[in-house]
């Protein structure tokens, strides 16, 4: 029998192969998610024997159905419940914001209210910061002056030349009785043990989020934390694209110029930033946080911006920073500038462009000319055509890499934020970004897009249409495993 067994081993392998593989496509019908997704799925698991399922298991499990990630805990805090109930807007004091200036942008507050629970907060001042280098001279400037707490979440953190700055100044903090937590992704960071052995002698609580055994050959596996924010002592918070790395300062001895963008808030924002990352915390550390005042202080008002914090990721029932870039788009009444790293949108974004543009709408989308990833460019250049079929013009960014994710409408809608115009940041990873709806930041915005349209080349709709077959064949490939990229 055994010797049967042997001889016939790839028989037996094989049988055992498509039985996991035809468990796993009923799986995936019954799931009822993006047909499109669910083929690329199904065509792997049916095509690439045993490294179907490596990538089905490694990419295709859904928590946000089984509830690993729990809110509730954070959530039901009565400090929470108390401040989230006393920021919500009634109906009356949303109606006044609508005659005020909103109008039917109103109907995104409501959404990110209802779906997120996430208040508007009417008294904040927010400043926007382009490029690595300002966003870490005003944020170092910030740590130095913390008192009580520092809180920090990102996708990215090295301990390289900028990276060792921030992480050393954590270590002296901490040391002179500040509480820092740091949470950082498995996957995205690269911490040495030696600087990872000084934050935890330091008395820096540091952990991360979901660990894997091999984060440098897990590429972009499933569920990551590709949020980038800090909170310090509760009154100023971080938002936006840069991480904690070299690649994101443009040092004179840099050989590629990064194009990015991040915000720096004051204000009532700060209660929903602050939850957020407790949320997160609780998670990563498995410890239920005591929740204390002196997280959430109460200070003056210094500017009235009205800003709201969405969240979206595994622990939310909807895709709620999808959901309110979809309105935004649908609400346009005169422009749309979207500025994003990597451009693979799902049909809902694809057709609300479309239909914008087609109705007049002057839409326009700014990425970059060379991308830090092979695939995602070409899965990106396989959407263009459906731009410019609905006369979209599209921007290719020629100073370096951008990577800034940036929506600015009609002068009053704006958002920067953590999430890509792309299936991983709508459905799959740990996204937040901050949306903020004021005539003076959102023209700010609209006049930085100008001018990075200056370092930027149009593309022509009838020359794109001429490019090599070759090309043509990649997008296809690329395009086909856009849902898994």
């Amino acid at each position: 029998m055994l010797e049967l067994f042997q001889n016939n081993i790839w028989y037996v392998l094989i049988v055992i192969n498509y039985l996991l593989a035809i468990s796993a496509v009923t799986t995936l019908l019954f799931r009822n998610i993006n047909p499109t997704k669910t083929l690329s799925y199904i065509i792997v698991l049916v095509f690439f024997p045993f490294f179907g399922l490596l990538v089905y298991y490694l990419f295709g499990q859904e928590y946000r159905k089984s509830k690993i990630f729990n809110r509730k805990n954070i959530l039901n805090q009565s400090i929470v419940k108390k401040l989230n109930a006393s920021l919500e807007q009634t109906k009356s004091q949303l109606d006044a914001l609508e005659d005020d200036f909103l109008e039917d942008k109103i109907k995104l507050v409501k959404l990110l209210q209802k779906s997120d629970k996430a208040p508007l907060t009417k008294c904040n001042t927010v400043d926007i910061l382009l490029n690595g280098e300002t966003k870490f001279d005003r944020l170092l400037e910030d740590l130095k002056a913390a008192k009580h707490h520092i809180h920090i979440e990102y996708y990215i953190v090295r301990d390289d030349k900028i990276g060792s700055k921030v992480l050393n100044l954590l270590c002296e903090k901490a040391l002179s009785g500040v509480k820092v937590r740091l949470s950082i992704d498995d996957v995205g960071s690269s911490i040495t043990r030696k600087m990872k052995t000084k934050l935890k002698e330091s008395g820096v609580e540091f952990y991360s989020f979901m660990p894997v055994l091999f984060p440098k050959f897990t590429g972009r596996m499933n569920y990551r934390n590709h949020r980038k924010i800090v909170i310090i002592d509760g009154a100023v918070g971080y938002i936006g694209g840069i991480n904690i790395s070299d690649a994101y300062v443009n040092y004179p001895e840099s050989e590629d110029y990064w194009r990015d963008t991040h915000l720096r808030l004051e204000g009532e924002a700060i209660v929903t930033l602050q939850v957020q990352f407790l949320i997160n915390w609780n998670f990563v550390s498995d410890i239920d946080v005591d929740i204390s005042e002196d997280f959430f202080p109460n200070k003056p008002c210094k500017d009235e911006i009205a800003v709201q914090i969405a969240a979206s990721g595994p622990d939310t029932d909807w895709a709620n920073i999808m959901e309110v870039i979809f309105s935004a788009i649908t609400s346009a009444d005169d422009y749309i500038y979207l500025t994003t790293p990597y451009f693979i949108p799902n049909p809902q974004i694809i057709t609300a462009l479309q239909v914008a543009s087609k109705s007049g709408i002057d839409v326009r989308l700014l990425i970059p000319d060379k991308s830090d990833s092979w695939t995602a460019k070409h899965a990106t250049n396989a959407y263009l055509d459906s731009l410019f079929d609905a006369g979209i013009k599209v921007y290719r960014y020629q100073k370096g890499f951008i990577h800034a994710k940036t929506l600015v409408v009609d002068d009053v809608f704006s958002t920067i934020g953590t999430s890509n115009m792309d299936y991983r940041s709508f459905n799959i990873n740990f996204e937040i970004n901050a949306v903020v709806y004021n005539k003076k930041v959102s023209k700010e915005l609209k006049a930085i897009f100008l001018k990075d349209l200056e370092s930027a080349q149009v593309m022509n709709p009838e020359a794109w249409i001429k490019r090599p077959k070759s090309e043509k064949i990649k997008e296809s490939i690329c395009k086909l495993w856009a849902p898994l990229l």
